[in-house]
């Protein structure tokens, strides 16, 4: 049985759902694109079980940004680049444009892996 401290208080805050921008963190929406893109990517990798050598070469890059991209060390690539690099893997990637719902403020980013 835990005890409450009175003086103590803790506040639970629902997630928006992007933990950069509930970090505060700059350009939120990006980073989780790049997240997600960059998870589908590795799912495709591991699924594969391509060595980084070889997913280097078809990706067309270097393997010292295989090991980033696999860790998720993000910054030297842009959306674009981490899309590409799904259709290098024989992935679609599709985007689609629509109106946001009236109950939300500002349209927003949203990448979904199937």
């Amino acid at each position: 049985m835990s005890k409450t401290n009175p003086e103590r208080s803790e506040r639970i805050v629902q997630s928006s759902g992007n933990v950069f921008a509930d970090l505060g963190l700059p350009n939120a929406a990006d980073r989780l694109t790049k997240v997600r893109l960059a998870t589908a990517i590795n799912k495709v990798l591991a699924r594969r079980g391509l060595p980084q050598a070889k997913a280097a070469e078809l990706l067309k890059i270097n393997q010292p940004k295989v090991s980033a991209l696999l860790n998720y060390r993000l910054q030297g690539f842009s959306v674009e680049r981490l899309m590409r690099f799904l259709t290098l893997l024989n992935q679609d990637v599709e985007i689609v444009i629509r109106s946001k719902p009236r109950s939300r403020r500002a349209g927003r980013l949203f990448v979904t892996a199937a």
